[in-house]
C-alpha cells in the first residue's frame, strides 16, 4: 500500500502536543494583541490627549502677552545678568582693550582705582568701550551698570561692596534724565557724521531690495519692533561705535560695501557669522528677529542720507 495519506500524527504523545498548541497559540495571540493596543498612543477620546492642561497647550496662541504693573516696584537684574546681556560680548574674549573676565591681573588696575571710577567709566564709555555697554538708561539702571561691574570685578580677584539698591523712584528719576542726555548725545552724533554719510548716499540708493517675505514680514510693527529690541540688546555692543570692524549703525558710508551683496547674503553673515562677528551675535534669537534686526540697521543706514 501507498503512505502518501497517512497522518503526521503517529503517536498519542504528538496528538496531546498538537491539541495543546492549538488552543493555546490563539490565547497568546491575542494577548499580544491586547498589550501592542494598550501600549500604543492613543488619540481617542477619553485619553489623556483630551486631558485639559494639554488641550489648553494645543490651542494656546503662539504669541503670549504679559501685562506688567507700571508702579509695581522695579525688579533689577543681578550682575551676573548683565554681564551675560551685555558686558560678555567684550570682556570674556578681552576685546578691543577690554579687561578679561576672570583675569586678575587686567582687572587688578582697574580694580584700585575703586568702584565709583569704574562706575563713572563704564556709564560715560572708555576707548572702544561705548557709553553703557551701548546700553539706554531704559534697558540698564545705573544700580543694574554698577552690579555687573562688581561681579566681573569680583570674579577677577576683587573684593567690591555690592552697591545700595536706590530707593523706590529714585530710579526711574535717575533714568529718565540719563536717558535724555543719552539721547542729546546721539542726535550731536548723527549730526557730525552727516557729511560722511552723504558721501555714500549714491551707494546706499543702489542697494538691492529685501526678498519679498523679509520685506513683508519688515514692514510689520512687530517685527520692526523686535529687530530694534534685539539690536538694542545684543548688536548695539559693536555696531553703536563700531567696535571690532563692525559697521556703525547710521553710517552709510560704512554699510554701502557690505550691502553691494544681496540682501539675503547680508542675513546669512548675521546667521552664520562672519568675522569676529558670532553666529547670531552670540543671541539665541530667532532667524526671523536676526532678519529684522539686520533691517532695522539697514533702514536706520538709508535714513541717514535723507
Amino acid at each position: 500500500m501507498s503512505d502518501e495519506h497517512q497522518s503526521p500524527i503517529k503517536t498519542p504523545g504528538q496528538l496531546i502536543a498538537v491539541a495543546i498548541a492549538s488552543f493555546l497559540l490563539p490565547i497568546i495571540v491575542i494577548v499580544l494583541c491586547v498589550q501592542y493596543v494598550q501600549n500604543m498612543n492613543r488619540v481617542g477620546a477619553g485619553t489623556d490627549a483630551f486631558a485639559p492642561d494639554d488641550v489648553k497647550a494645543r490651542i494656546s496662541p503662539i504669541a503670549q502677552l504679559t501685562v506688567h504693573d507700571a508702579s509695581a516696584p522695579h525688579a533689577f537684574k543681578t550682575g551676573e545678568e548683565v554681564f551675560k546681556a551685555v558686558c560678555t560680548t567684550c570682556h570674556t574674549p578681552g576685546a578691543a582693550g577690554a579687561p578679561k573676565f576672570g583675569d586678575a591681573s587686567d582687572w587688578a588696575p582697574r580694580i584700585s582705582q575703586g568702584y565709583d571710577t569704574l562706575l563713572k567709566t563704564a556709564l560715560a564709555g572708555k576707548g572702544a568701550m561705548p557709553p553703557r555697554g551701548g546700553t539706554s538708561p531704559d534697558d540698564y539702571s545705573d544700580y543694574e551698570i554698577g552690579r555687573a561691574i562688581v561681579y566681573m570685578a569680583n570674579n577677577s580677584g576683587g573684593h567690591l561692596d555690592e552697591p545700595a539698591a536706590p530707593a523706590p523712584g529714585a530710579a526711574n528719576a535717575t533714568a529718565a534724565a540719563a536717558s535724555g542726555a543719552t539721547d542729546a548725545n546721539a542726535a550731536s552724533g548723527a549730526n557730525a557724521g552727516a557729511d560722511a554719510a552723504s558721501a555714500a548716499a549714491a551707494a546706499i540708493a543702489a542697494i538691492p531690495a529685501p526678498s519679498s517675505a523679509p520685506a513683508a514680514a519688515g514692514n510689520s510693527a512687530d517685527a520692526a519692533q523686535a529687530g530694534k529690541a534685539l539690536y538694542t540688546s545684543v548688536c548695539q555692543s559693536c555696531h553703536a561705535t563700531g567696535l571690532l570692524g563692525a559697521p556703525k549703525f547710521g553710517d552709510a558710508a560704512a554699510w554701502a560695501p557690505r550691502l553691494k551683496d544681496p540682501i539675503d547674503t547680508v542675513y546669512n553673515y548675521a546667521l552664520h557669522g562672519k568675522g569676529q562677528m558670532p553666529p547670531k551675535g552670540g543671541s539665541n534669537a530667532s532667524d526671523e528677529d536676526v532678519k529684522a534686526a539686520v533691517d532695522y540697521m539697514v533702514n536706520a543706514a538709508k535714513g541717514s542720507n535723507s
